[in-house]
């Protein structure tokens, strides 16, 4: 099995270099300057922003997770997924499973009690792919959209 190597995008370049997989995942970012939002996010929420690079284009960006560390009365320390996306002619080649992979060290490497996330209801393949990574489907999620923003 092929070891690749996760990067952080924490710079301005590394973050716009990841702009395909995040509009993959967020079609409403299309066209829209998230930059100040994810480095607001970095700087405020601890967002971090790790990407693989495709095996056959080194300089193209495959999928990306953005997650950080939680502390909530249900499940004390974890960290929570809030993005996860392949670019589609990437998918099924084990990238975001080498994403995965490593939240879930890291989570372990911190002591952390588990690692989350939340999944649109109709994206069986990646409910698929979290079961094989021992996820389970824990709770249902509710929103109240209150605007048109996304």
């Amino acid at each position: 099995m092929m070891t690749r190597t996760i990067h952080y995008a924490d710079t301005d370049e590394t973050i716009l270099a990841c702009t395909d997989a995040i509009v993959a995942l967020r079609p409403h970012l299309q066209g829209v300057d998230f930059l100040p939002q994810i480095k607001e996010m970095q700087e405020e929420e601890g967002y971090m922003l790790i990407y693989v690079t495709a095996d056959e284009k080194p300089d193209e960006v495959a999928a990306i997770a953005g997650f950080r560390r939680l502390n909530k009365l249900l499940g004390g320390k974890h960290i929570y997924i809030d993005d996860l996306s392949t670019l589609p002619k990437h998918q099924k080649k084990g990238y975001a499973s080498d994403l995965l992979e490593h939240i879930r060290e890291l989570a372990e490497k911190q002591g952390l009690g588990s690692v989350r996330l939340t999944s649109g209801h109709t994206l069986a393949p990646a409910h698929r792919l979290y079961m094989n990574h021992g996820f389970f489907i824990s709770a249902h999620s509710f929103m109240l959209k209150l605007t048109d923003n996304f």
